[in-house]
């Protein structure tokens, strides 16, 4: 799916715009026992609770494609015959309505989710979208629809002690401390089967989200999916600096490594103002080609691609924005940190000063010392 994709579901899940009659769910504690189950017909529930549960529900289709969004990709023998995609194709049909099915899944999820000792909340919504046509003009026609989509979203919130606060109690005139509640969290986790891929059902793709782009809970992702997902966010980029660390050895210079981030950043930008839909992906060949412009030598920039396809698989492609920090350029040391904002790194210079290796960075005005505006003395001959 790409972004503009999600968006239309997205924009789907509000109690107005979608075909969503009842929430379905269980409360879990942190011994795997479910305490209770939730069916609920939004149609008989207070509107501010219906508003709280879409919006857990559409925080599962939320935040970057490729972090926090990831395509989970079926095989085919899986679509054919497989427990795991029969069980979430039977959610889908049976438009969670069959309780057999909806406790199977719970299962699932309980027998292998780790929370990090929380209770949790597992909630299913099941939803038909009469997909409206796109004319050549790619306006949608909201009158003309040929496609029904019909899907699960799923989403898996925490469910913590509320904060002890100081509350009125009218009967008494008095204030007291009020005993804490559970509070349901943003969703950690949680999916859309299946994929809405080119406006239509795709049954060889999931999406799926997770709210730490560093941990994508790979033990539910294994017996859910049965699939082996993409890096995550912080695998991909300690992967990336540890192929190109390897191939330069020694001539992973400070201008190399600026240059290859100032690059990156660019690219990232430029596609954030062309409004494209789909994900920016770069080649580790024009990576390579980043490198060969900082003078890099072939050899190097060989062995550069070469542990790329070694450690991201064959003709794999690098998400720039999992790779680097775009609003972030850190330099340490093993005593300084310095952060420069990333569209002026260019100001910081490397020079050998009375035989010293310096960082040489340009203070000439609008220098503070932990908030406080100084002025550096000129100095002297």
């Amino acid at each position: 799916m790409n972004k503009k994709e999600v968006n239309e579901i997205r924009r789907r899940l509000s109690p107005v715009r979608s075909a969503i009659s009842r929430i379905y769910g269980c409360y879990v504690n942190t011994n795997r026992e479910i305490i209770s189950y939730l069916e609920e017909s939004f149609g008989l529930m207070p509107e501010f609770e219906t508003d709280k549960y879409f919006s857990l529900l559409k925080k599962v289709l939320s935040g970057t494609m490729g972090r926090n969004l990831i395509d989970i990709v079926f095989s085919t023998q899986q679509v054919a015959d497989s427990d795991e995609h029969r069980l979430l194709s039977a959610l889908r049909s049976t438009r969670l309505q069959d309780r057999e099915t909806r406790d199977a899944f719970y299962q699932k999820v309980i027998d292998s989710l780790e929370m990090d000792g929380s209770n949790y909340l597992i909630l299913l919504a099941c939803d038909s979208y009469d997909v409206p046509a796109r004319g050549k003009d790619d306006e949608t026609q909201e009158d003309a629809s040929d496609t029904v989509f019909t899907y699960v979203v799923c989403c898996i919130c925490p469910v913590r002690d509320g904060k002890t606060e100081l509350g009125y109690f009218p009967g008494e005139n008095e204030f007291h401390s009020c005993t804490p509640v559970q509070i349901v969290e943003p969703p950690e986790l949680g999916f859309l089967f299946p994929a809405f891929d080119d406006r239509a059902a795709n049954i060889y793709n999931a999406l799926f989200y997770s709210k730490n782009p560093g941990r994508l809970h790979q033990e539910f992702i294994d017996a859910v999916f049965r699939t082996e997902p993409p890096m995550s966010a912080d695998e991909q980029k300690e992967t990336f600096e540890s192929a190109l660390t390897d191939a330069l050895e020694d001539g992973c210079s400070y201008h190399v490594m600026q240059s290859v981030h100032e690059q990156l950043r660019e690219r990232i930008q430029e596609h954030a103002e062309s409004k494209d839909p789909e994900p920016l992906d770069l080649s580790p060949r024009e990576v390579g080609q980043i490198l060969q412009s900082c003078d890099v030598p072939e050899e190097q920039v060989r062995q550069f691609q070469h542990n790329c396809a070694e450690r991201f698989g064959e003709g794999a492609a690098l998400n720039p924005g999992n790779i680097i920090d775009s609003k972030r350029f850190e330099i340490r040391t093993p005593q300084v940190k310095i952060a420069v904002d990333p569209a002026y790194s260019y100001l910081v210079e490397t020079r050998i000063i009375d035989g010293r290796k310096c960082l040489v960075i340009p203070a000439d005005e609008g220098v503070e010392v932990n908030g406080v505006r100084v002025r550096i003395d000129d100095e002297e001959e």
